[in-house]
């Protein structure tokens, strides 16, 4: 395994390592199963978040007698003050440990800068965490560029790591990401298969690490024999041929840009609709002819189908790409005649 310092955090993580989100649909036993194969293979940073469920407490229970083999990094969508002192030491609980290497400001928007910045706002709490020696460094993840572009020209003496949204059909953040590393913050590649939209597992990681702006990928892995895949996939990494090069211009071409990343902000729906699901269901229908039954299969069985959208646009309100949810699930509804 290849391994990189985060910035300049003194932090040396292994190039591709852990999402956790999925490991909230896990169970405790399959989660000390993943952190064994983490183990075995070097990945050393482990990313989770407050919202995702069970996650930490899955994870902390895991880490029981091998902590200081792992980073750890987590986040909170708290904006305030004593709610962040709060989620704080409730991260702290749930990773059984009494100190968390890298503290993130989650899903930070342009909006709530002035008041997590503020006098009484979350990032003083992690000010404090930081010299209490409960955190090690300060970070914050983005969905919009003009937000990152802020952190990065604004922030940088602040925020000492930033993650984005970085795959082979999603870089739009190159420039921002150039400039975060020649300010020395960490960078760390969000949704590097594209909410799962990307088949090609080694060419979608391979394609980061060859980007010259991400120190890490994290991509999300729910299973021993998924962190066993990321890891062979990094065995690959080097400069893309120019097969590999052309391959990367045609998912392009045929994914474009409005796609669902199956990050879970827009629900929930006002009618129970599962959006990522109608999403991903309609896209292996689409470009997946062997998949075509099981979609139809899968879209059949879900409680609320996508023509039941009344078109409120409450998801849309909520959705960190500003996706036209409500267009979009009228052409799945057309697709699955339903």
């Amino acid at each position: 395994m290849k391994y990189v310092e985060l910035g300049k955090t003194g932090l040396n993580c292994a190039v591709v390592s852990f999402g956790g989100i999925p490991i909230q649909r896990s169970d405790a036993a399959n989660t000390v199963a993943v952190v064994d194969a983490l183990e075995k293979h070097g990945m050393n940073y482990i990313d989770t978040a407050r919202g995702y469920t069970v996650s930490e407490e899955y994870l902390g229970a895991a880490l029981k007698g091998r902590r200081e083999k792992f980073i750890l990094a987590t986040k909170s969508m708290v904006r305030d003050y004593e709610g962040m002192k709060k989620e704080v030491e409730t991260s702290l609980k749930n990773l059984r440990t009494d100190h968390i290497e890298v503290y993130q400001l989650h899903n930070l928007p342009l909006g709530d800068f002035e008041k997590v910045f503020g006098p009484d706002g979350a990032y003083k709490a992690l000010e404090e965490a930081k010299a209490a020696g409960k955190v090690g460094h300060i970070g914050a993840t983005f969905h919009s560029l003009d937000a990152l572009k802020k952190a990065v020209e604004e922030y940088a003496g602040k925020i000492e790591t930033v993650m984005f949204p970085f795959n082979i059909v999603e870089s739009q953040g190159t420039e921002i990401l150039k400039l975060a590393r020649e300010k020395g913050m960490g960078t760390i590649c969000m949704k590097p298969m594209a909410g799962g939209n990307l088949e090609d597992w080694t060419l979608a990681l391979k394609f980061i690490d060859a980007s010259g702006v991400m120190d890490i990928s994290i991509p999300g892995m729910g299973s021993a024999e998924e962190v066993d895949r990321n890891a062979a996939a990094a065995e690959s990494f080097g400069p893309l041929t120019a097969e590999e090069l052309e391959k990367c211009e045609t998912i392009r071409r045929t994914l474009g840009t409005t796609f669902c990343r199956r990050c879970g902000y827009c629900a929930p729906c006002t009618v129970g609709i599962n959006i990522p699901s109608a999403f991903l269901f309609d896209n292996y229908l689409r470009h997946y002819e062997g998949l075509a039954d099981w979609a139809r299969d899968r879209y059949n069985a879900m409680a609320h189908k996508a023509g039941e959208c009344i078109q409120c646009g409450a998801c849309e309100g909520r959705c960190p790409y500003e996706l036209p949810i409500r267009e979009m699930l009228g052409k799945v509804a057309k697709d699955f005649g339903a």
